[in-house]
């Protein structure tokens, strides 16, 4: 893949080159990321205008657009500064207005002589029951009113950009959509009566009404499939790439597994058990293993992937348990220790902490295989770490690591096999747009044991009662978090407002009651904040949203989160996960500042319905909108022009078996169809992708 292939090359030059687009103008189209004609070619109309013609005013519903031919009358000059230029003229029926505000009078008279006819096409409506057109929009000789199209697109605009502009420079852009050949399967294309790519283009930007403006227009759907295509092929390219050199199997027996079984008070759910053998199956077979793990709060993932770490150990090798910050990697330790002890097998940590001699015996006993798990940070990403026999590494809350990081992990052993757990129940078609490089195993059962967490709402005006029942809740030896607001403006605030709570509560249950965690605290400060949280020394832990991702306290039964209306869906029922871990009934209490919205209201309702993850981060994406639901920046997940992740997940879907079957048949894009791919890999600016093929 030397470059960019020539057939493309009008499409990516300079947008100045394009009719009526000037330096100034085209810095004007770089506020709404047009930077290229090829983007103006994927920025379609979002409505239009019917501008076709009628014979009278009489004939429209005012207030409406109309295109009229008509005679045009006498000028009524203003008699005064500010007052508007009016031009009587005559349609077929009857007499109207066109109206302009500091208007150049001789322009006007040039362009609109009195006695001659010409069509005029506007916005027209009745003032004192005189209909009146302010403005129009066009005005043109008779011969030349066919410059009008019947319907007009609307195009998204931006300051500097009127519609005019931005029409001019569409169609200039459209003169130079090249034929390209067809890179959908054929059998496909023809099953959804699809256009060609140059036709659907066109169509697209030619709407003959309101129905060809709808996402499920043949031409936009082709169009959104495109973006989803080239989007999945990429995926599948990455998978390919990262499994390639693989050829090694950890095949066992099962021995391990079946030690920690017995030592289980429970057995695993019907979903862990499948999870557990698909994963098995994975390691056994001659690919590389990427998998995400995806299980909402409490769905018993920790077991699911010690047995994986288990298929490690026993066929010889080792296994790593990555996990975003020192709390959790151990609280991980603690949570697989009992099952490690069970099996019989070395178990340790490494994090930023270990310094010196106890690093450096920690790091020859992970190069002599005499440690079989290492649970750990991104501490296990440094050069000095190195391993005897890696073969699996499992990744907690993805969220903070991408494509890029699997792969330098993959550095580190040979060819590991890769697990990845996220708690965040991501959408379908969420979990296809951001990792379709990987398969996945969904644990949708709740182990026996866990309690269900009553929800209630509360009005902030009732603070004294909530404090009033945590202080009764703390003499009969409860635990409970209280998180503070949201703030998205600056951290000092959000810190001040934890404080500043910390300190009331304390006044109100005791000295030694209370802790504090928020976001600006020194690391080893959290920490130990936490520890004596998690030992029980403190009964409340004030915090910011630092306590959302995984910490584990049995004995904590009481959830409450001030201003929930600031939350998104998905951390609320991350927090409310942090309750009802052990045999104890847990409540969370959503306080909320009144009146609520009619959004802010919904979302809290459904948290008080439900406490199924995956109908929640359904609900989320409804009313949110993919961007939001994951922070587009750091997810690294695409944004689409024309496709819509929310509402067409089908269309993802198909487009992922699609992009691994073409790939299955012609990995390296070689065959007539995999050049067609090629080309519009470069025309999606797909160049992670371009970059895979030459790597492979």
């Amino acid at each position: 893949m030397s470059g960019r292939p020539p057939i493309l090359f009008p499409l990516f030059a300079d947008l100045e080159t394009l009719d009526g687009v000037g330096p100034k103008t085209a810095k004007h189209f770089g506020q709404i990321e047009i930077e290229r004609p090829r983007d103006l070619i994927f920025t379609l109309p979002h409505s239009g205008v019917d501008r076709r013609p009628v014979a009278s005013v009489r004939a429209l519903d005012l207030p409406a657009t109309g295109t009229l031919e008509v005679t045009i009358g006498r000028h009524r000059k203003p008699a005064s500064r500010g007052r508007p230029y009016r031009v009587e003229v005559e349609d077929a029926e009857t007499s109207f207005q066109l109206v302009f505000f500091h208007a150049n009078g001789d322009y006007l008279e040039r362009q609109l002589p009195t006695g001659q006819r010409r069509v005029v096409s506007g916005r027209i409506e009745l003032f004192d029951g005189v209909a009146q057109m302010v403005h129009p929009d066009h005005i043109l000789r008779p011969e030349a009113a066919d410059e009008i199209p019947p319907y007009e697109p609307v195009y998204p605009l931006t300051s500097g950009v009127t519609l005019k502009v931005m029409t001019k420079a569409v169609r200039s852009a459209l003169t130079r959509v090249p034929e390209l050949s067809e890179w959908i399967d054929t059998a496909l294309l023809a099953r959804e009566g699809w256009p060609a790519w140059p036709a659907a283009v066109l169509a697209a930007h030619s709407p003959d009404g309101s129905r060809d403006l709808s996402p499920d227009a043949p031409a936009r759907r082709r169009l959104a499939y495109d973006e989803f295509f080239a989007h999945q092929v990429t995926l599948a390219l990455a998978r390919s790439v990262e499994r390639r050199g693989k050829g090694r199997s950890s095949v066992v027996t099962g021995r391990l597994q079946s030690r920690v079984q017995e030592a289980l008070p429970y057995r695993p759910t019907g979903a862990q058990e499948r999870a557990i053998r698909e994963i098995s199956e994975d390691m056994a077979g001659a690919k590389r293993m990427a998998r995400l793990l995806q299980g909402d709060v409490g769905a018993g993932k920790t077991l699911v992937a010690v047995m994986a770490l288990l298929v490690a150990a026993e066929a010889g090798g080792q296994g790593v348990m990555m996990a975003p910050t020192e709390i959790l990697a151990r609280q991980h330790l603690e949570s697989i220790r009992p099952l490690a002890e069970s099996a019989g097998v070395v178990l340790e940590i490494l994090t930023g902490r270990d310094k010196g001699a106890e690093r450096q015996a920690k790091l020859a006993a992970l190069e002599r295989g005499d440690i079989h798990i290492l649970v750990g940070t991104h501490a296990v990403f440094q050069k000095d770490v190195a391993f005897h026999d890696l073969r699996l590494a499992v990744i907690d809350e993805q969220h903070r690591f991408g494509v890029a990081q699997r792969m330098e992990l993959g550095a580190k052993g040979h060819a590991v096999d890769v697990l990845v757990m996220t708690a965040t129940p991501i959408p379908r078609s969420l979990s296809l747009a951001q990792y379709g490089d990987m398969d996945l195993s969904v644990l949708d059962e709740k182990p026996p044991g866990r309690t269900p967490v009553t929800t209630a709402l509360v009005s902030a005006g009732r603070m004294d009662e909530v404090v009033d029942h945590l202080r009764r809740a703390v003499v009969e030896g409860k635990q409970a978090y209280w998180v503070c607001p949201l703030v998205e403006e600056s951290e000092t605030v959000e810190m001040t407002a934890a404080e500043e709570r910390f300190r009331q509560l304390r006044a109100t249950l005791g000295e030694g009651t209370v802790g504090l965690v928020h976001g600006q605290m020194p690391p080893a400060e959290k920490d130990a904040a936490m520890a004596r949280f998690v030992a029980g020394e403190t009964a409340v832990l004030v915090a910011t949203t630092v306590i959302e991702v995984g910490v584990n306290v049995p004995n904590a039964s009481i959830m409450v989160i001030e201003q929930a209306e600031s939350f998104g869906l998905a951390q609320l029922h991350q927090l409310r996960g942090r309750v009802g871990r052990g045999s104890a009934a847990s409540t969370c209490l959503l306080m909320y500042k009144g009146p609520l919205g009619e959004t802010a209201r919904r979302r809290l309702e459904i948290l008080r319905e439900t406490e199924d993850g995956f109908r929640i981060a359904e609900e989320d994406l409804a009313m949110r909108g993919a961007g939001d639901l994951i922070g587009t920046a750091q997810s690294g997940l695409p944004r689409f022009r024309i496709a819509d992740i929310e509402r067409q997940a089908g269309l993802m879907q198909m487009a992922q078996q699609d992009a691994r079957r073409l790939l299955a048949d012609d990995h390296t894009l070689k065959s007539p169809r995999g050049e067609a791919v090629r080309v519009l890999l470069w025309l999606m600016e797909q160049d992670k992708a371009i970059r895979l093929i030459s790597v492979g």
